[in-house]
C-alpha cells in the first residue's frame, strides 16, 4: 500500500474515533438522550392528591426539579418563574408549572406548601418516596445525588433547568439556569399560545434556544 494511501486511511480512522467519541461524551452529559424524556410516574402532590403523568396532559408543562432547602438555584428559578406567571397573567392559568423535590427524607407537603408559599399560587408541588422520585428522574433524564456536609448535613445536586412539555406530554424545550426574564416570558407565552405573536417578543420562538424564526412582532 503506497505511503500516502496508508496515511490517508488512518487520518479518516482517527476522524472517526474522535466523532465516536465526542458522541458517546455529549451523549453521557446531556440530560436528553436519543431516548424519551418523560412518561409514567407516580407521586403525591402537597394537596395530598396523587399525581400521575396523565394530570399534566391538556396543558403544555414547565416542570423543576430541586428541594426546599436549596440555597440559591432553586430560590432563583422559583422567583424567575413567579416573576413571568405574573406579567403572563390569565396565560399562566394554561400552563402546568411544577416543582419536583429531589429530597424527599426533609420535603414533606406541609414543607413544600410552606416553602412554595413565598413564590406564586400556581405552582404545584410534587414529592414521593425515594423509590418513586428514582423512577421519575429516570425517566426524565434528571440527574440529582445526595452530598454530605460538615457537621452530619446534606445538600442536593440537581439539574438546574427547566423542562418543558407540550400538552401531549411531548418534550419540546428548556429553561437554562438564569436564563433572562425576557427570554422566559417569550419561551412560556409560546408554550401556551404556539401560534400566537407575542406583543414584544419574537413569534414561534425556538424553545430550546430562545431564538425567533421569524421577523420580530409588529408593535
Amino acid at each position: 500500500m503506497p505511503r500516502s494511501t496508508f496515511i490517508l486511511l488512518m487520518g479518516l480512522f482517527c476522524l472517526l474515533v474522535i466523532a465516536g467519541v465526542t458522541a458517546i461524551t455529549v451523549q453521557q452529559w446531556s440530560p436528553y438522550s436519543s431516548t424519551r424524556v418523560g412518561g409514567a410516574f407516580s407521586m403525591t402532590e402537597m394537596t395530598g392528591d396523587p399525581v400521575t403523568e396523565k394530570t399534566m396532559l391538556g396543558k403544555p408543562t414547565a416542570m423543576f426539579f430541586g428541594y426546599t432547602y436549596c440555597p440559591d438555584v432553586c430560590p432563583t428559578t422559583l422567583l424567575t418563574l413567579t416573576n413571568v406567571m405574573q406579567r403572563m397573567g390569565t396565560d399562566a392559568n394554561r400552563l402546568n408549572v411544577v416543582f419536583v423535590t429531589v429530597d424527599p427524607q426533609r420535603d414533606t407537603a406541609e414543607q413544600m406548601k410552606l416553602y412554595l408559599s413565598s413564590f406564586d399560587p400556581r405552582i404545584r408541588g410534587f414529592i414521593g418516596t425515594e423509590q418513586q422520585l428514582a423512577s421519575m428522574a429516570n425517566r426524565y433524564h434528571i440527574p440529582y445525588r445526595r452530598v454530605q456536609t460538615e457537621g452530619g448535613g446534606y445538600s442536593m445536586d440537581h439539574y438546574a433547568g427547566v423542562l418543558l412539555f407540550d400538552k401531549t406530554g411531548r418534550l419540546v424545550g428548556e429553561l437554562p439556569y438564569e436564563e433572562p426574564e425576557t427570554s422566559v416570558f417569550a419561551k412560556l407565552e409560546t408554550l401556551v399560545r404556539p401560534d400566537a405573536c407575542v406583543k414584544g417578543a419574537p413569534p414561534r420562538v425556538d424553545l430550546w434556544s430562545g431564538v425567533s424564526m421569524n421577523d420580530v412582532c409588529a408593535s
